[in-house]
């Protein structure tokens, strides 16, 4: 295996123009995408392998202490579409063959996105009543649990990238890589860094170039490593790596715009958590900026850039060209 290097920022790639844009849920182009894989079918297949794995490999929820490890399965297994821990999966079936060690490292990207939604609703941050469809973790099990349990689930992260009995296969170096990438997406320079900038940004008009700025660290980055890591953990080329790079930096910016589109339409019913809070906190969104068939447009375009980008890839790939069109037509 080759491998890559990094430094403090990872590969970056400029966004270009694909000729491509999505129309409610197909490419509208000269250059039709074919993807056959049933991408809902293909979700809830890989949602149920993350669960039932996260069921058998979590501490028993009466290890001491035992309100600890309560309320991280309260959240960790609330539910959720496990969106990127099945990026981690489908990037490297996209490449194959999958190591074993896969899944424990696929795993600890809904450590990290759970504990960023656990610290996101406390009073101190967001101040939301309900998460997934049940009252948060602050609600249940109050700040200070909450805040501990947070702090759990991130180290658990990188604990499962690093336990021998769960990484079985994995060279070292490439380890080291897999655990840096986390870190890069998870951290100052990534998602932490990005909320940071969110909340400075609350109550005061920022250009487009700073919301990308924000979007891009706050999801994007996670999102993107979550890929790269499942094209380390294949064996990417370089080549192999780049466009998958680029592909991971545009469905970022498509969740993140769709995120921004169903805060202002979508239910708590259909969100699991209170919708419009956005405009109630002054934050600049997509919508804000654009309108909402404008943001719609924007995260359109970004999926079929996405697409564009897999076009050396074989139908192994599929699922990753599903993913970008499922990530701007769902409802939650």
């Amino acid at each position: 295996m080759s491998f890559l290097s990094l430094d403090g920022r990872g590969l970056s790639l400029p966004l270009r123009k694909q000729g491509v844009r999505v129309v409610f849920g197909e490419t509208d182009t000269s250059k039709r995408h074919s993807i056959p894989v049933d991408i809902k079918s293909y979700l809830e297949e890989k949602r149920n392998v993350v669960d039932r794995y996260l069921e058998a490999h979590l501490p028993d929820p009466q290890t001491p202490p035992a309100i600890l490890h309560e309320a991280i399965r309260y959240s960790l297994l609330a539910g959720g579409k496990r969106i990127r821990p099945i990026l981690t999966m489908a990037t490297a079936e996209a490449i194959g063959p999958c190591p074993a060690s896969l899944l424990p490292v696929a795993c600890a990207f809904e450590f990290i996105h759970t504990y960023s939604l656990i610290h996101d609703d406390l009073p101190s941050m967001d101040n939301d009543d309900f998460r997934r469809g049940r009252p948060t973790n602050h609600k249940v099990y109050g700040d200070a649990i909450a805040i501990l349990a947070g702090d759990g689930l991130h180290a658990m992260a990188f604990e499962w990238c690093s336990r021998a009995d769960l990484v079985t296969d994995l060279d070292p170096q490439c380890q080291v890589q897999i655990i840096a990438e986390l870190a890069l997406g998870a951290g100052h320079a990534g998602m932490v860094g990005g909320q940071v900038l969110d909340i400075q940004a609350e109550n005061r008009q920022v250009d487009l170039a700073e919301l990308q700025q924000i979007h891009v660290h706050k999801t994007g980055k996670l999102i993107r490593a979550a890929v790269r890591v499942g094209a380390l953990l294949a064996g990417a080329g370089m080549t192999q790596f780049e466009h998958l790079t680029g592909y991971a930096e545009d469905i970022g910016l498509a969740f993140q715009i769709a995120d921004d589109v169903l805060n202002v339409t979508g239910t708590r019913e259909e969100l699991g958590k209170d919708a419009g809070t956005d405009d109630q906190r002054g934050k600049q969104t997509y919508p804000a900026i654009y309108g909402l068939e404008g943001a719609q447009r924007l995260a359109q375009d970004c999926a079929a850039r996405a697409i564009g980008r897999l076009d050396g890839f074989d139908e192994k790939a599929d699922p990753l060209r599903g993913i970008a069109l499922y990530i701007v037509d769902r409802r939650n």
